[in-house]
This record gives C-alpha cells, structure tokens and sequence, in this order.
C-alpha cells in the first residue's frame, strides 16, 4: 500500500478557515442555519468548523449529528451485521437552511440517505453540502457540494483518509494506492 499527502496540517488549517469564511459570507448570523455532520467521519469536521464559527464572532453556531445507517441503499447487501450511530438534532430542523457536512465526497450515496433521513426530522427550506475532500471523478449520483476544501482526481480502488490530530496526532489528508 503506497501513501501519498495530499493535503498537511497548514494546508487543512488553510482549507477550514477558507471554509469557515464562506460559511459565514453565505449564512451570516446562523440565525437560521444549522450545521449537521454526517455520521460516523464528518462529526469531526463539523466540531472544528463549529469552533472556528465561533472565534470568529458568530454567537449562534448550531450543530448536530445524523446517522444515515439504515437510510442508506447499500446497508443489507453486507455480510456482517451493522450497528447504528447516534443522531444528536436538538433543535428544530423545519423552515432552517441545513448544511450537511462530511469529510470525503465519493459517490455521493452517503448524502441521498442523508437528504432522506433528515425528512424524519422536519423540511429544511435549503440543504447545503461542505467536504473537506471532493472527489469528483467517481460520483454515481448527481450530487454537487457547494462547499469544498480540496478537489482530488483519484481511481475508484484509491481511498482518501482523512486524519485528525485529535485521534492520529496530526491534520492531514492522505491518498491510499495498492500497489502492484
């Protein structure tokens, strides 16, 4: 397995403060906008960009956390059984502009289910969608984010990995290749 960088510390600190900023060029005071990281990887992102929202004066930074476990249409074609993550949406979602965020945008299955599980939840009068990493050559649904970090042009048998200092002790975004 061959690994390159693609993204270190200074450059994820660059992507999160631009990210940060066009957040708030676009939703202002959040008063009625709401960030919901998709489970199990974009919690993380969505907790940096929440405090980084709020060391930049925005007093309202409302998040949560959505499990599209058993939304999604993959989830009974696998061997093992699979075990659900917590949802954590303490607030009311109806009439509110709901950013999805997630860490890596693959085929973009993982954000179908989301736009169908937060039905559960209320109708949300915009959905948006913030990746740290976009990778855009392997959609199978036609799904765009109007927030992105960094493009990468990877294969499908590639993987993208992001690490958090919080949980590997460094920032980084990192390109998986078999090597043959």
């Amino acid at each position: 397995m061959s690994e390159r960088i693609l993204l270190n510390e200074r450059e994820v600190d660059l992507a999160l403060h631009r990210l940060t900023h066009q957040l708030i060029e676009n939703h202002g005071d959040f008063s009625n906008s709401i960030l919901i990281g998709l489970q199990p990887r974009g919690i993380r992102l969505t907790e940096r960009l929440s405090e980084m929202l709020k060391k930049a004066g925005v007093d309202q930074v409302r998040s949560g956390s959505l499990d599209i476990t058993f939304f999604r249409d993959d989830f009974r074609r696998r061997d093992e059984p699979i075990s659900a993550n917590k949802t954590n949406i303490p607030f009311v979602v109806e009439n509110q502009n709901v950013i999805f965020i997630d860490d890596v945008l693959f085929t973009g299955r993982s954000v179908r289910a989301a736009l169908d599980a937060i039905n559960s939840f209320g109708r949300p009068s915009k959905v948006e969608l913030l990746v740290l990493v976009d990778r855009r050559l392997s959609r199978h649904l036609p799904i765009q984010p109007n927030y992105i970090g960094r493009i990468v042009d990877s294969v499908a048998s590639e993987r993208v990995v992001v690490n958090w200092k919080e949980e590997n002790g460094s920032d980084n975004v990192e390109l998986l290749s078999e090597v043959r």
